[in-house]
């Protein structure tokens, strides 16, 4: 049984995703428009604490559950998808310089108990060189969200020591990196997740940290659920939210719109195809939803009780937002193929759901890789 405290700091966080779903939905065009998150919908994350989702709360974090930042991410999700997705980048690329950077960078990072805004790309992709006081840093990362917004970045790269390659974390300001102008994209427009590169930027030492290896300096049991775990459940709440708008989408707005060639035209409300859709949709994004959440609570319950997320689970972490993912594009899929060509303009809600659902599917966290290893 979760405790009264627990209860009231998921409600609170969904309040305060509620909040804002109003300004995100008025500003969800100006973000498609252009290619990056209007000021709007950043003042309007940042205010109501949204980037601070998975921030330590000794920095001034929610330090939210998983299965809490699940049900938010969806309330943002439901209102505007780009808005969403940077919130959780945004939320994960100050959560972990967060945790596990030494206090010497944290104090830069954040100054006077500020919280800055971030952008993250985990992949191993950069190359470093090691010098004295830290690390000669040089590379080129696609897909960094909400970096047109964002004040520093965390990239990964590889690191050769003794023989050995680590896996590292580095973390620098976003004025030092070129960011690419090649966010021309058909879903997902108004994430802006751009290319960026540097070349032999200095990183200090303390700016960086071993994936997997180094233990982290501050907060509680969140920063051991690991990767996977520790982002997939993003994934999960983000596919929930956009499955539930195009459902709604097609049973509020485009219900007495008919088709057909004859006289015997019936409305979209009266053709049992759609009355299906609509009632089995709402029951397979909330099966979902209830899946995803019951194992991160697991996952949550494994790390309060001082044990590390089994092999096991990590995948089932992975491979439950994976079937979040084709659900509820399943679901998208199908709003979109009932309702005919309105659909196909650009003012219909469902064309950019369907847009959206399918840019967030390619993603890596979320591909079939998720069942196969499973699997094994």
């Amino acid at each position: 049984m979760k405790h009264a405290n627990f209860l009231q700091t998921r409600e609170r966080l969904i309040s305060a995703a509620k909040s804002i779903t109003a300004t995100l939905n008025e500003q969800a065009q100006a973000d498609e428009d252009g290619n990056t998150l209007s000021g709007k919908t950043v003042r309007a994350l940042e205010e109501s604490g949204m980037f601070r989702l998975k921030l330590p709360a000794v920095l001034g974090g929610a330090e939210a559950d998983p299965a809490t930042q699940i049900l938010v991410l969806e309330e943002l999700a439901y209102a505007n998808a780009a808005a969403s997705w940077c919130a959780m980048v945004g939320a994960t690329a100050v959560a972990m310089p967060g945790a596990f950077l030494p206090s010497t960078a944290v104090k830069e990072i954040f100054p006077d108990g500020g919280v800055p805004r971030g952008s993250i790309v985990a992949m191993p992709i950069g190359k470093t060189q090691i010098v004295n006081g830290g690390y000669r840093l040089s590379g080129r990362w696609p897909f960094a969200s909400g970096i047109r917004h964002s004040e520093w970045l965390s990239a990964g790269a590889t690191v050769e020591r003794n023989g050995k390659t680590e896996r590292r974390m580095m973390v620098f300001p976003t004025a030092s990196a070129e960011i690419h102008d090649n966010w021309q994209v058909a879903g997902l427009k108004g994430t802006g997740s751009c290319d960026f590169s540097v070349d032999g930027l200095f990183v200090p030492e303390a700016f960086s940290w071993e994936q997997r290896v180094d233990p982290q300096q501050r907060g509680g049991p969140l920063y051991r659920i690991e990767h996977p775990g520790f982002v997939a459940n993003e994934h999960a709440g983000f596919a929930i939210g956009v499955g539930r708008r195009a459902l709604d989408a097609i049973a509020a707005h485009e219900s007495d719109k008919q088709r057909g060639y004859t006289d015997k035209r019936v409305s979209l409300a009266a053709r049992p195809a759609v009355q299906r859709l609509i009632g089995e949709g709402h029951l397979r994004l909330r099966a979902a939803r209830t899946l995803a959440t019951e194992l991160n609570d697991l996952a949550w319950e494994t790390v309060s009780a001082g044990e590390k997320v089994p092999t096991l689970l990590q995948g089932e972490l992975r491979a439950v937002a994976t079937h979040c993912t084709d659900v509820a594009l399943e679901v998208v899929t199908e709003a979109f193929r009932h309702v005919g060509g309105g659909a196909i303009y650009q003012p219909n809600i469902l064309q950019q759901c369907l847009r959206d659902m399918n840019a967030a599917a390619q993603h890596l966290m979320v591909s079939d890789i998720a069942y196969e290893n499973l699997g094994q």
